[in-house]
């Protein structure tokens, strides 16, 4: 009786996963229609339903076990075994390790996050090193043989839109110009191309990705590429960019922009391909970059306990002004950030704990476009005590008693965040030279922009609140004022009514929840004179009530703002 009750535990947990896979390919098969249609809204709306599957099949899952055990089964031999089964369930299945995290998930919502011993969930994967075998081939190989323009030709037509090019022979060769531009010679009869057979899809664009070997002087090189393709306005095909520098593509699978949508039943095999082409991704990067952000989640957690064994510094509390709402640590060997919610906020923080847990689950569903930190969630992450320094855990158990365990050797913290790390931009400011002030003054006002235009108010926009990536790109990450653009009412201050008006220590015009004077952004963000005049010069725009009014009426119209994850410099079309 308990071997069959194992046995139908770990195939209801496997039957509850493969609902949910089915259901996340069946949102990701539909991007190309979405694409080809350019239906921006439903885009939005895929992603943020395909992201809704896990939590909701976990749940049903959870549900289910827990009718058919009740209080019988609950017992750590039980669970093993279910465990072991479940293994044995996985031996040849395609996609293994995501359903290894499902299992953790399911496990943890039946024990509300307790109980958790790395023996009875998939800490590390049973199946470490294999790759599955993909259902159909996963990617297509081209060889040059006399003329770069056929191979690039096939490429075009092995694509699987039904929309037309507009001019196929004209981007075939600006992407050979391109290409010859940044490798000359090497590009030759020699040159072969690997090009993962499903497009990504991301916002307005689908992009097609792989790799060229080059052959030159008996030498062999292979670059990445990355060619994104846009529909005109009358829905006809174009390559808009040919990308094929390492840290270029990196930042097109960046932490700050929306998970892409790519059919993919075997995600090991994708994930592979992907680290040979860019390199200093991790596991964790990928596999959240192409949807799957739950096992993304895992690997992050692996990650971070190789890490934990190959250094010995503390954690301590991260450099920048203390925020009011989260408490922010990080260990300074450790490319993440770790913040927790304060128990108490600060008096004008008129929010409450689950409001901010919303804010952060609004982002991940949004599209982030380059500018907001995705995050990944925990509960119950259990610390080494020795590993922090007195002054955080004094710190932490200050701001934030009632979600912090201190045992003789752990430190349980019941819900926290992980985010990448940067620089604040605050800081970083104080330390840059001109041409670094420059450029960080205006990537901070693109960074406004362009979150306005995705329907996003940051709301608090203190520099203390922006960080600056390793790629000098500026991005927000203080979630818990943000609104949509739509919510708030942008107003113009009204002229005094008498001299004495604007002396006053009360404005003379009525102010509602939701009002925003955007005149007023110069007073508390301008206060480097040096940094007020670059900003002036660079986006003084964002100071009239005007220019906010408008992005509002183009996202009411569904009209978004063209924003590409590359530069200038990679477009085809100048």
């Amino acid at each position: 009786m308990t071997a069959a009750m194992e046995q139908l535990v770990a195939h209801t947990i496997l039957q509850g996963f493969d609902a949910m896979y089915g259901r996340f390919l069946d949102v990701t098969a539909g991007a190309q229609e979405r694409f080809e249609h350019q239906d921006w809204s439903a885009v939005h709306l895929a992603l943020k339903k395909r992201i809704s599957f896990y939590d909701h099949h976990v749940g049903l899952v959870t549900s289910q076990i827990q009718i058919m055990l009740g209080e019988r089964y609950a017992n750590r031999s039980f669970l093993m075994a279910v465990k072991s089964a479940y293994e044995n369930l996985l031996l040849d299945y395609p996609r293994y390790e995501i359903a290894e995290s499902f299992f953790n998930s399911v496990y943890c919502r039946i024990f509300e996050h307790r109980n958790i011993n790395r023996d009875k969930l998939f800490v590390h994967s049973s199946q470490e090193n294999r790759i599955p075998t993909y259902p159909t081939q996963l990617t297509r190989r081209y060889t040059a043989n006399s003329a770069l323009s056929a191979l690039f030709e096939r490429v075009l037509d092995d694509t699987p839109f039904t929309l037309g090019w507009e001019d196929k022979n004209r981007d075939i060769t600006l992407i050979i110009d391109h290409l010859q531009h940044e490798f000359g010679g090497a590009l030759n009869q020699d040159t072969a191309l690997e090009l993962i057979r499903e497009p990504f899809y991301r916002n307005k664009a689908a992009y097609l990705i792989g790799c060229i070997t080059l052959r030159h002087n008996n030498q062999e090189q292979t670059i990445p590429l990355v060619l994104p393709v846009l529909s005109s306005s009358n829905k006809q095909l174009y390559i808009d960019a040919c990308i094929c520098h390492v840290d270029d593509v990196s930042i097109i699978f960046g932490f700050a922009r929306s998970y892409f949508m790519v059919y993919a039943p075997a995600p090991a095999a994708l994930v592979r391909f992907l680290s040979n082409i860019i390199p200093n991704k991790t596991k964790a990067e990928l596999y959240t970059a192409i949807g799957c952000q739950k096992h993304g989640k895992t690997e992050l957690y692996r990650e971070f306990l190789d890490h934990l064994e190959h250094s010995d510094d503390l954690f301590v509390p991260a450099p920048g002004i203390k925020g009011m709402v989260m408490s922010v640590f990080t260990l300074p060997s450790y490319d993440f950030v770790f913040k927790i919610i304060k128990d108490k906020f600060a008096p004008q923080k008129a929010i409450s704990h689950a409001t901010v847990r919303e804010k952060y689950q609004l982002v991940k569903e949004h599209d982030r476009v380059g500018r907001m930190a995705d995050t990944q969630e925990y509960r119950n992450f259990t610390f080494e005590r020795h590993r922090f320094s007195d002054e955080l855990l004094a710190e932490l158990l200050d701001v934030a008693p009632s979600i912090i365990k201190v045992t003789r050797d752990k430190i349980i913290i019941k819900h926290l965040y992980m985010e990448r790390r940067m620089i604040p931009l605050n800081i970083y400011i104080e330390q840059a030279n001109d041409d670094e002030l420059r450029h960080a003054v205006d990537e901070y006002g693109k960074a406004i922009k362009q979150l306005a235009a995705a329907n996003i108010f940051p709301g608090d926009m203190l520099f203390k609140n922006f960080g600056v990536t390793r790629h000098k790109r500026v991005v927000f990450y203080d979630y818990d004022e943000i609104s949509y653009m739509t919510e708030m009412n942008f107003r113009k201050i009204p002229p005094p009514r008498y001299p004495e008006d604007e002396m006053a220590a009360e404005p003379w015009y009525s102010v509602g929840i939701n009002d925003v004077f955007p005149e007023e952004f110069r007073t508390f963000l301008l206060i480097n004179p040096k940094v007020r005049a670059l900003f002036n010069e660079l986006h003084s725009d964002l100071f009239e009530a005007q220019y906010w009014q408008q992005l509002q009426q183009n996202i009411t119209h569904g009209q978004y703002e063209d924003v590409y994850p590359y530069k200038k410099e990679h477009r085809l079309r100048k």
